[in-house]
This record gives structure tokens, sequence and C-alpha cells, in this order.
């Protein structure tokens, strides 16, 4: 099989997004019905916003297949359950879109508390490892797909007040390139996009409110020269990566920061 035919187009995908109910994971649903997806099924842990979200995609594209699946994505029955009933609905999950990681604060990790080491790791790191886990022999098995994981810069460049976030980061990433380098004899693409500060969603919200991370975030913000980045910004670059024609793009970082970073 030719490694072009392993790429379906947009019209004939079936798309998956965890963590689909609102900011980056919301607009990138809308972002692939515009470009002629027709078949989207989301996920996220909050059924009433999660009944919003496909409300807020099928009035884009009222012909469109929604389906809503409430999931926390780091339990594993749940997502194993989960995964099931969107491929039965959607027929074939060609495109899977992790947008799982939770709201967090920044602090120095002399002032981070031991108990909440753990839980920033496995809260942010685990989800789209399991939902990767769970779709990728789908994808072998079908001979095809792409898999995007949502991180973070804190996973490249040192920031204080990110310590155990951006070990978990920098966990995905890595997760992410092992797994496209497995993945790509079965035509399974994966890639990592890597946002610092998005504004307009609660995250920026809550990172800019105040203390050590409003005063760490604005002077991020002041180094985006190119403008801080917005979710339809995150969504273009995850619908391309979906899509055709990134057919020979794998096992890379891609960051969407304004110029906040070069790395």
């Amino acid at each position: 099989m030719s490694p072009s035919t392993l790429v379906r187009p947009y019209e004939d995908s079936g798309v998956l997004i965890a963590g689909g109910t609102s900011g980056v994971g919301l607009a990138t649903a809308i972002g692939f019905l515009a470009a002629g997806v027709r078949k989207v099924a989301l996920l996220g842990r909050n059924e009433e916003r999660g009944r919003a979200a496909r409300r807020a995609v099928l009035e884009r594209c009222a012909d469109a297949e929604v389906a809503f699946f409430a999931t926390d994505a780091s339990d594993i029955a749940q997502v194993e359950s989960s995964v099931a009933a969107a491929h039965k609905a959607l027929g074939s999950i060609d495109v899977l879109v992790n947008s799982t990681t939770t709201s967090y604060r920044p602090e120095l990790l002399h002032r981070t508390p031991l108990p909440d080491i753990s839980g920033i790791l496995v809260g942010q790191a685990l989800p789209p490892m399991l939902m990767t886990r769970t779709v990728l022999p789908l994808m072998q098995e079908q001979g095809g797909g792409s898999i995007i994981n949502i991180a973070s810069d804190a996973a490249k460049v040192p920031t204080p007040g990110e310590s155990a976030l951006g070990a978990a980061m920098a966990a995905i990433v890595m997760f992410t390139r092992v797994a496209a380098i497995e993945g790509k004899r079965n035509g399974v693409r994966v890639n990592a996009v890597t946002p610092s500060l998005i504004d307009g969603t609660p995250t920026a919200a809550n990172v800019l409110s105040d203390g050590f991370s409003k005063s760490l975030f604005e002077k991020a913000a002041a180094q985006a020269h190119l403008g801080v980045a917005e979710p339809d910004d995150l969504a273009s670059l995850i619908v391309f990566l979906g899509g055709p024609a990134a057919a020979r793009l794998t096992g890379q970082t891609i960051s969407v920061n304004g110029g906040i970073s070069a790395f």
C-alpha cells in the first residue's frame, strides 16, 4: 500500500477529540468541520458542557454527525468504553486529538506541596497516554491515522514555577516521539503541539489572575511579538496535522506561541 493511501481525505475521516468541549478542543472540532470533516466525536468530563459543545458544533454544520461521550480520560475503564463507542459511532477513528491538559497555576518548587507533585505529573501526562494507547491499535489495524497530543512549551523551555508541569509535558513529548516511531510501519502518524499562553481560555484567565503566575505570564505575553496565540491558531495547525497535507509528517513537536520562545 502506498503511503499516500493511508491518509483519508477530510470528508471521509472520523475525528475523535478528547477535551473537545471547550478551548482548543472545541475550536479544533469546528476547524475540522470547516475543512470538510463530517463525523466528529467529543469527549469531556462535564455532561452539560458536552451537550453545549455538541450544539455549538452542529450550529456550524447542521449536516455533521457529532457525538459526545462523558469521559474522564485518566480513567482506564472510561477511556476504553468511550473509544469503543466513538469507533462505533464514527465507523473509523482516523484522527485523534488529545487536548486534555488541565488548568494549572505555576508555583516555585520549594513552595509546591509535596502531595501536589504526583497529581500534576499524573493529571497532565496520563490522559493523552491512555487515549493514544487505546486508539493506536485501531489505527494500526485500519492501516493509518493521525494522533495529535497537546502538551506545552514547558516541555522545552525551563521556566521557573513549572518544574513538575515541565516534567509532565516533556513526558508527553517523548511519549509522542516514541509512539511515532512505533506507529509509522502501519501508517500511523503521531505529533505534538506545544503552545505557551493561549488567550481566551480558562487556563489563561487562571494564570493571569494574580500572584507569581500573573507576573510570569505577563512577561511571556510581552515576548509574543506576533501576538499571543488563540484557540483558533492551535486548531489550524491541528487540522493540518490531521489531514492529507501532513502525510509525511510524524514525530514532530511544534510550538505555537507568537514568538515567546524559539525551540
